[in-house]
């Protein structure tokens, strides 16, 4: 049976030309024009998502969302707000009300539903089970950093092609994260309208920190995992330092997502051993050259001091950039390193450009391809590390 999505608008073009939108990908639409309507429909219909204007005569896009969620018959209702107000402080008072997602207008058709059908996914559960009254803040989440012993490795890369991969391949409620203030690659590299992304919330007291604040920053992309996105100003690479703020962040996220991955690179900084203590897995990325892997090993001998053990929370990827004749073997890369290679990722060219040039990461850009099989494989190894910590199988469902 087609889902069912109610839209909630005064405007009878947004209702139109949105309930044609979608329709035409399947759905089925139901329409109200104010939110006492929208309320009555909720209950009497129990639609599989909500898309909520704010601005209605009647009551607005809060009120109708704070009643939802007050009403134990609608309360588990998905609902994306989809609003002309994209301002930071209307987006956090969304979120306090009860909102899914916050889209903004205008948007491309072709957004639009991705991230509805990406919302449909992240918030859906098995028809056989019972709904769960447990809030998301207490759901169990794997916290994994992605580093590297020096930078140019892919780390970045690895760490957005991953959550991507937890996430399409899995069903993972996965986010992305890039702790590098003052020095972004994603928004760029996804062509995403400019913002400051976590460096807003590096700027706050630790105690605003709320879920509401850390959801109006995050950006859903059409792969259908939300990131966490670093600005490129050089005047807030100081927002390292903030320390509190970033341990903040990150217990946050994971009250709002099954896995947090984030992006650390080779950007350690004063009081780094306090965040690293946060992650239940470390995913560390080398080359096959000699003076890398010998930066790796020193890495690893440090981090072992730290608690991180290699049978409990440390997994190596080894990612090829260079000529197999000028290059070690994986055989004497483990040999060096005393470890095993988990995942070694092959160079392709050719589709990482394509995946630039369409703003895309490489596994969504050829879902076929070998890198983005490579990527799957270590999202199928993470899994089962997560499993082994104890983080039941059906948290990822």
């Amino acid at each position: 049976m087609a889902e069912k999505i109610l839209i909630v608008d005064d405007d009878v073009d947004t209702l139109r030309l949105v309930g044609l939108m979608l329709e035409r990908q399947g759905y089925l639409i139901r329409t109200a024009n104010n939110g006492a309507q929208a309320l009555v429909i909720a209950k009497s219909e129990h639609p599989d998502l909500i898309v909520l204007d704010i601005m209605m005569p009647d009551m607005d896009g809060f009120e109708v969302t704070r009643k939802l969620r007050a009403e134990p018959s609608t309360s588990g209702i998905p609902i994306a707000m989809f609003t002309a107000k994209g301002q930071l402080e209307d987006k956090v008072a969304g979120y306090d009300a009860g909102v899914d997602e916050y889209l903004t207008k205008p948007i491309h058709p072709a957004e639009l539903n991705a991230r509805i059908k990406a919302l449909m996914t992240r918030t859906s559960m098995p028809k056989t089970a019972p709904m769960k009254s447990t809030p998301a803040t207490t759901q169990s989440s794997s916290i994994m950093a992605v580093m590297s012993a020096r930078g140019g490795l892919g780390a970045s890369t690895t760490a957005l092609n991953l959550a991507v991969s937890l996430f399409q391949t899995h069903h993972v409620n996965a986010i992305a994260v890039e702790l590098h203030p003052g020095q972004g690659e994603w928004m760029l590299e996804l062509n995403i309208r400019p913002t400051d992304g976590i460096c807003n919330l590096l700027r706050m007291e630790p105690d605003k920190i709320t879920a509401s604040a850390v959801k109006a920053e995050l950006i859903e992309i059409q792969a259908g995992i939300r990131i966490l996105v670093s600005n490129n100003k050089v005047k807030d690479v100081g927002l390292l330092l903030a320390i509190d703020q970033m341990e903040a962040v990150i217990k946050t996220l994971a009250g709002i997502s099954q896995a947090v991955v984030v992006d650390i690179g080779c950007n350690l900084f004063p009081g780094y051993e306090r965040i690293l203590k946060l992650f239940s897995e470390l995913v560390v990325v080398t080359e096959p050259h000699p003076l890398t892997v010998r930066k790796t090993r020193l890495m690893l001998d440090e981090f072992k001091e730290l608690g991180f053990t290699r049978d409990r929370t440390v997994s190596i990827v080894l990612l090829h950039r260079q000529r197999a004749d000028i290059q070690l073997t994986w055989s004497q890369v483990q040999e060096e390193l005393g470890l095993t290679v988990d995942q070694i990722v092959s160079p392709e060219p050719e589709t990482a450009y394509h995946a630039a040039v369409n703003h895309v990461p490489l596994v969504q850009m050829q879902p076929d391809g070998l890198a983005a099989q490579q990527y799957q494989k270590l999202a199928e190894h993470i899994m089962q590390r997560i499993k082994l910590d104890g983080i039941p199988p059906a948290a990822f469902s």
